[in-house]
């Protein structure tokens, strides 16, 4: 009896390593893993970091630009693979939209806390163009200060473009009275907003853009306008008036269903994954301060941030 024990417990034993070695060293599939690229420096730097790092894995690496809205349900449908930058304020509604239909899961959350807003460079403060900020209610009295020769006489808010957040600004203008002194206009792409950020600079005026943190300008100093608080429902596309700011929230990365099944190890690497407010600054500072390409300043970040990035990649953690 002690043998037939011995030998049947061998056996359970011995299907049982097969079953964990099969499942350490499956290996990935040859097909590409399909990476989302928007248009905004760290999420395209990030787009080629995250590539890179499931290139030293041995995996295939496919980039496919995409809207940065529609990209939650190409993801869904299997034509994106996964999404590394899922900002909270911006994107939230759409991830969770077609995690609802089914398709794509929550692939976690990156260490870095985001914020989304309307601000200033703190230079505007410093040198007391307006008074009173960055509390919102001091744009009532200084809207001159950030009049553009497109503005029409008005203070003018750069937006982001306007498929990032549609009428957010319009609207929330309109509900805090600001609409007679205050007009959005919608910048092409995050590299009109720089662009904006440098020339007020060097022309020592007055600007207000949209900005987000992480971001490489966490550098030189840039202030978020405080408007009244978010809470849920407040936007009025959730019912609410409009009035209410941008709330805090966090950065998540999306992958499709499949994923897991298809390439186990570099989604396990990418569910490791987890990036400070210090590293996607430093992604993003290569391209929009020291003018690298998105490709190269990848490169670069991964050559130099071995001990973040690798991490990821060991088995065993």
């Amino acid at each position: 009896m002690y043998t037939i024990k011995r030998t049947v417990g061998a056996i359970v034993a011995g299907i049982i390593l097969a079953f964990s070695a099969g499942s350490i060293s499956a290996a990935d599939s040859s097909s590409p893993i399909v990476i989302p690229t928007h248009n905004w420096s760290s999420q395209v730097v990030m787009a080629y970091v995250v590539g890179g790092i499931f290139e030293s894995m041995g995996n295939n690496v496919e980039y496919k630009s995409a809207d940065s809205q529609a990209v939650y349900e190409a993801i869904r449908i299997g034509d994106v693979t996964i999404s590394h930058e899922v900002w909270q304020s911006s994107f939230g509604k759409s991830f969770y939209n077609a995690m609802a239909k089914g398709g794509v899961i929550d692939a976690g959350s990156h260490s870095a806390p985001t914020l989304e807003e309307m601000g200033v460079p703190t230079w505007v403060i410093d040198k007391g163009l307006c008074p009173g900020l960055p509390n919102w209610e001091a744009l009532k009295n200084c809207h001159k200060a950030f009049a553009t020769a497109d503005s029409g006489g008005k203070g003018r808010w750069l937006e982001g473009p306007q498929s990032w957040h549609g009428q957010l600004m319009p609207d929330r203008i309109n509900a805090l009275g600001l609409d007679s002194k205050y007009v959005v206009k919608f910048a092409g792409g995050a590299d009109a907003l720089w662009a904006e950020l440098a020339s007020a600079k060097k022309e020592g005026r007055a600007t207000i853009i949209f900005n987000w943190t992480p971001n490489f300008t966490d550098a030189e100093g840039f202030t978020f306008i405080e408007f009244p608080e978010y809470t849920d429902g407040c936007r009025k596309a959730d019912g609410g008036d409009g009035s209410c700011g941008s709330p805090k929230g966090w950065l998540k990365k999306a992958a499709n269903y499949k994923f897991p099944k298809t390439h186990p190890a570099a989604y396990t690497a990418f569910s490791r994954m987890s990036f400070s407010t210090q590293d996607i600054g430093q992604m993003a500072a290569l391209v929009d301060i020291d003018k690298m390409t998105h490709k190269d300043a990848a490169k670069k970040w991964l050559a130099d941030h071995g001990d973040v990035w690798k991490p990821f990649t060991q088995a065993g953690m």
